[in-house]
């Protein structure tokens, strides 16, 4: 005798006992949305109206009406050439409106000009060079980033940059002053550098991006060894706008979802948001940047720095 063919409920356990478990559903989370910039374009407007009222202040004809570059201008003509080859106003009006100064700084306790100089610029060619380079470098980062962020980053790495400049003054005999916003700009180039390492996870062509982004630091930091550029305050602000990047500008490791993003019959491993390198690296440069500070502030005032800020 045969065996019995098998009815129509034991051929259908058998499909299902045969048939492939299903995949995992795809996850994919909704890329972030780029944010829209208007800090970054907020402060080239400021900088470019202090400096128009820097002029207004200055009045070169007021002073000398013959020796002045376009006259036309009248009370916004520059000064010569020969005193500012880069068109701008003279050096008693910078000091007057918040240039940084040594002797101001530190021995007369006028703390706020580490951050007043910030927004000055010795003329236009200061102006125009440094404010190509905020709407290149800074708008690309709050888009990515957000005005919080790399409002507090340029901030932060200008105070930097001011802190190494005045150190570096206090060294000096002559009377020198500075102004420029050329620090709080080297820390967003630091910070770039800093967020490209410690973000390591989640680029492609690693190599390239941070061999091009070394080329142009270095090709920058080149143009602080030019006569009268200060290039204390760009190495200030590159170094701190370099561990503040690890600590403002982390993101989540690549494959990281949030668990709002998962669908609910998902139970597979989920990766941590963020790497133990990565707050290996936050940690150090936040301790990096507290004895900083504090270190700089402590070499111009001593016991008095707290009571000399702005």
């Amino acid at each position: 005798m045969g065996k019995r063919p098998p009815s129509s409920e034991d051929m259908e356990k058998g499909r299902e006992k045969a048939r492939p478990s299903m995949p995992p559903p795809h996850l994919c989370p909704p890329p972030p949305k780029p944010w829209v910039p208007w800090l970054v374009p907020i402060i080239f407007v400021a900088n470019v109206a202090v400096f128009i009222y820097t002029m207004y202040v200055n009045d070169c004809p007021s002073i000398n009406e013959k020796k002045c570059i376009l006259p036309s201008l009248k009370r916004f003509s520059f000064q010569p050439f020969k005193e500012n080859p880069l068109l701008g106003p003279a050096g008693l009006t910078l000091k007057k409106l918040g240039a940084l100064e040594r002797q101001r700084v530190v021995e007369e306790g006028e703390g706020w000009r580490l951050l007043s100089c910030m927004w000055l610029h010795a003329g236009v060619v200061h102006l125009l060079a440094n404010m190509l380079s905020l709407l290149f470098i800074g708008i690309r980062l709050e888009q990515e980033f957000g005005f919080i962020r790399i409002g507090l980053l340029y901030v932060l790495a200008g105070l930097g940059g001011s802190l190494g400049s005045t150190m570096h003054l206090m060294r000096t005999t002559s009377p020198t002053i500075s102004v420029g916003a050329s620090g709080a700009l080297f820390g967003l180039l630091g910070a770039m550098l800093s967020e490209l390492l410690i973000n390591w996870t989640i680029y492609v062509n690693k190599c390239t991006a941070l061999l091009i982004l070394i080329v142009v630091i270095a090709l920058n930091m080149a143009v602080g060894f030019l006569p009268k550029v200060d290039n204390s305050a760009h190495i200030g602000g590159f170094l701190a706008g370099f561990f503040l990047g690890f600590i403002i500008l982390v993101r989540p490791q690549y494959g990281y979802i949030r668990r709002k993003h998962l669908p609910s019959t998902y139970d597979g491993k989920h990766k941590p948001r963020h790497k133990g390198y990565q707050y290996v690296l936050g940690i150090g440069a936040l301790v990096i940047l507290i004895l900083g500070y504090t270190y700089g502030f402590g070499k111009l005032y001593g016991l008095k720095a707290l009571k000399n800020l702005p």
